[in-house]
């Protein structure tokens, strides 16, 4: 990509950006609507656009209005981008890009709760405020794994922040009796129409101490990127939930939509005492305290 067609390009991504900025801010002043909710999602739409990234996406998303928590990985900054351009959507994310230039003003305006990870106490304060949004309605993305990866493994997810479905089913009583956790898995197949292999998906992912800018550039240079989406099978959320055990089944989920989008291959079954036939994503959620949707 010409250094002059790349300016273009962000210049039109500039352009969006001054055009719905303006009705974004004032639908959030005074009163969420429709322009507050999907301005975000058509910016995101035209910058994708701009710079050929696709975005796929299989598996069953929760409906219009229906709160749910999203435990999903995180590769990259294109992430962001690519959950966002789907539906209306907040993320939860460190405190530290409130202050960033421009993503700041960005992750604000998409409602975006931040958290300081440097104190543990502000997890139950965060938790409250992510419990209010899903029990008004919201769609709140957790990136579980704490940090981004290579793009060919999964991190382990964490499980303090699950916490919110709780603080929304106490904040609601009787009106809210369960939250849908929605295991979901972000994976990068494609570049330029060809796969990626192993060695080619950190070239993608922003993980590590890399510099965004840098990284910024290469992701520029290096040509059009398929993004595939996967909504794994939800999972219900009561009262009586162990969070601990809701997230590892979500990660077991994403775990596994990951292998196939890297290998090809399913995910094996694990090893068990008794001879029984392989049971669905959701059968032994009972067991666990863990009604199927």
């Amino acid at each position: 990509m010409s250094g002059l067609l790349t300016a273009l390009r962000l210049a039109a991504c500039a352009l969006a950006f001054a055009v719905l900025i303006g009705p974004h801010w004032l639908s959030l002043r005074f009163g969420r609507g429709r322009v507050a909710a999907h301005a975000p999602a058509l910016f995101h739409r035209v910058c994708l656009w701009m710079f050929g990234v696709r975005v796929t996406q299989s598996g069953t998303p929760p409906a219009p209005g229906e709160p749910a928590l999203v435990l999903s990985n995180h590769i990259s900054w294109l992430d962001i981008a690519a959950l966002g351009s789907l539906r209306p959507l907040s993320f939860v994310a460190k405190s530290e890009i409130a202050g960033w230039p421009l993503i700041g003003t960005l992750a604000r305006l998409q409602r975006t709760v931040f958290i300081d990870r440097a104190r543990r106490s502000h997890t139950a304060s965060v938790n409250a405020t992510v419990g209010s949004r899903l029990a008004a309605g919201d769609l709140i993305v957790l990136f579980a794994e704490g940090t981004t990866g290579d793009g060919n493994r999964i991190l382990p997810f964490r499980s303090s922040l699950v916490g919110a479905a709780r603080a929304a089913i106490q904040a609601e009583g009787a009106r809210l009796d369960r939250i849908r956790l929605q295991p979901l898995a972000i994976t990068y197949p494609r570049r330029n129409g060809l796969p990626l292999d192993r060695n080619e998906r950190p070239e993608v992912a922003w993980y590590g101490d890399m510099e965004l800018a840098p990284h910024l550039a290469l992701f520029v240079r290096g040509g059009p990127i398929d993004v595939h989406v996967v909504w794994g099978a939800p999972i219900s959320f009561e009262a009586g939930t162990d969070r601990k055990v809701a997230t590892a089944l979500a990660e077991a989920q994403v775990r596994a939509a990951m292998r196939r989008a890297v290998t090809g291959r399913p995910e094996p079954p694990a090893p068990c005492e008794e001879r029984r036939e392989p049971a669905g994503p959701t059968a032994d959620l009972g067991a666990a305290g863990l009604p199927a949707i």
